[in-house]
């Protein structure tokens, strides 16, 4: 197994493939649904290659200038119990920690939030979380902490 930072259209190509195959087509998601306004070359992705095929992906993005928020963490069935999604998760808060992000927040589906919480995020009641195809709840995780509150 590969985890990368995809760096080519074909690899972004392979990160929305997984998320085609695992999510929209299981839960009837529409394509302009899957691939939204986040979606595209300004957005950040990780993808995980058994050999040359994709199974599992994650994107990220900057919301603010102290926090990226981590979304679409997608694993194909016959991939999951493998911590790929975990690996995918901790290679984009490595990438995002590299980029000066000092917090991530991810809107977690409702009824999956016990696999960010064993990764170190907690729940915040003031997050606005996403609503788009599913009941999500905010949950958020600092990388680094700030003491003098300074973000630098």
């Amino acid at each position: 197994m590969k985890i990368i930072r995809v760096t080519k259209e074909s690899e972004r190509a392979g990160a929305y493939y997984v998320r085609i195959q695992a999510m929209a087509r299981l839960y009837h998601i529409t394509l302009d649904a899957e691939i939204d306004s986040h979606d595209g070359a300004d957005c950040n992705y990780i993808l995980a290659l058994d050999d040359i095929y994709p199974v599992a992906t994650c994107r990220w993005f900057g919301i603010n200038a102290e926090t990226a928020e981590i979304g679409r963490v997608v694993v194909l069935p016959e991939y999951r119990g493998k911590h790929l999604g975990q690996a995918v998760v901790a290679e984009a808060e490595k990438w995002i920690r590299e980029k000066g992000f000092r917090k991530v927040a991810i809107s977690s589906r409702v009824g999956v939030e016990a696999f960010y919480q064993k990764m170190g995020y907690r729940f915040d009641e003031n997050g606005d979380p996403h609503h788009d195809t599913f009941q999500c709840t905010y949950m958020e995780k600092v990388l680094w902490d700030d003491p003098k509150g300074t973000n630098s």
